[in-house]
């Protein structure tokens, strides 16, 4: 009976670990920047890393995806990364927030 317990216990936690951030979720910058490599990093591996987020997608195919980040002062920097149609990443920019 403990065993039991214990494997549904193990079962909850691993399924709260990969449950995958809601849309509007603040990631550091620091974290995009490191984490998303144009040329090699994945449509997969971005959602996996960060969960899903605010997205267009063009009509030739390409993905248009935005992360924001916390800059302070209650502004927020924006992580742009454009997904090709073979879901590649092909480019990223940051746009930090205006000056006040």
């Amino acid at each position: 009976m403990k065993q039991l317990a214990l494997i549904v216990s193990l079962c909850l936690l691993a399924g709260c670990a990969g449950t995958p951030a809601p849309p509007g979720t603040q990631v550091a910058l620091e974290r995009l920047q490191q984490t998303v490599a144009p040329g090699t990093t994945t449509r997969a591996q971005v959602l996996a890393a960060f969960g899903p987020t605010r997205r267009v997608v063009f009509d030739s195919g390409f993905e248009s995806w935005v992360y924001q980040s916390p800059a302070g002062n209650g502004r927020f920097s924006e992580f742009v990364v454009l997904i090709n149609p073979d879901g590649v990443v092909t480019k990223t920019r940051t746009r930090l927030p205006a000056l006040p």
